[in-house]
């Protein structure tokens, strides 16, 4: 049984109104499922794997206000079938989507759900991120929506977990000593000098890892890996919990299925941790 990517979606700020997780990640998810052509109702569980939040926001779960934004089982009586619209946090830093593909292939394996929604998002918790230069991350959201497939080629493979042997050099977290008044409007992230830099050794060394495991042609992969930057119009940062998302459409853009015959996702976070998924998009 294969696990496909069916549809995803991104979403950035509207200057028209506050930047806001719940609205980014629900925009994110309805783009989605319009690409997919199926209705939110249709969708039975929702994982909300975003880290960063306007005010610093951690009940109630993100996941039941997104879920609510999506318009998915809004009324349980009318829908009350026990696997229509569940939906929970599950938060792990920049792996949190491929985590969460790790859930969803146990759920659609065992028929749990049909269909299942992963929602990315971070704000900075002022509401704009470009107000604080000391905060990396872009305010962005993506979302995808997987299913099972009948292509024995096809979907995600064995996501595999990396941690490394030093400690972390990054951490993000609000201090209480000197928040003062504002302390729902500030957070700090501290990276330690040549962060960017072993960063990418450590993708590097876990992605040949898994290729060597997994005995894949490099030649014919074409990894998504950590977003150092955003070259895309309109966003401002990096990319954090969004970032295999937003790699996922570039490369579906630009890649051609007679060059590579597969993707390599990639994602690294504090810890330092690191996982790696194998995925062939449906029909390659």
């Amino acid at each position: 049984m294969a696990v496909v990517i069916t549809a995803a979606g991104t979403a950035l700020p509207d200057s028209s109104a506050p930047t806001s997780v719940v609205n980014l990640a629900g925009r994110a998810a309805r783009g989605a499922l319009a690409r997919a052509r199926v209705s939110a109702s249709s969708i039975g569980v929702l994982v909300n794997v975003g880290v960063y939040r306007e005010h610093n926001t951690f009940e109630p779960a993100m996941s039941a206000l997104v879920q609510k934004e999506v318009g998915i089982n809004r009324d349980y009586i009318a829908d009350p079938e026990p696997a229509a619209g569940f939906s929970f946090d599950l938060m792990n830093g920049a792996c949190g989507v491929l985590n969460a593909v790790q859930v969803g292939q146990a759920l659609l394996a065992t028929g749990s759900t049909e269909r299942l929604l992963i929602t990315a998002a971070d704000v900075h918790p002022g509401g704009d991120a470009d107000h604080d230069t000391g905060y990396p991350y872009a305010d962005l959201a993506g979302a995808l929506l997987l299913e099972r497939s009948a292509d024995p080629r096809a979907g995600f493979g064995p996501v595999r977990h990396y941690t490394a042997d030093r400690p972390t050099d990054v951490e993000g977290h609000l201090d209480t000593d000197t928040m003062g008044r504002h302390g729902r409007t500030t957070i700090t992230v501290r990276r330690a000098p040549g962060h960017a830099e072993r960063r990418s050794e450590f993708a590097a060394t876990v992605a040949a890892d898994y290729a060597r495991d997994m005995g894949l042609d490099l030649d014919r992969t074409w990894v998504i890996g950590p977003c150092a930057t955003a070259d895309d119009a309109g966003v401002r940062g990096e990319p954090h919990t969004a970032a295999p998302v937003l790699g996922y459409l570039r490369a579906m853009d630009v890649v051609r299925r007679d060059d590579y015959e597969q993707f390599l996702f990639v994602s690294v976070g504090a810890g330092p941790s690191a996982a790696c998924a194998l995925y062939r998009p449906e029909g390659w």
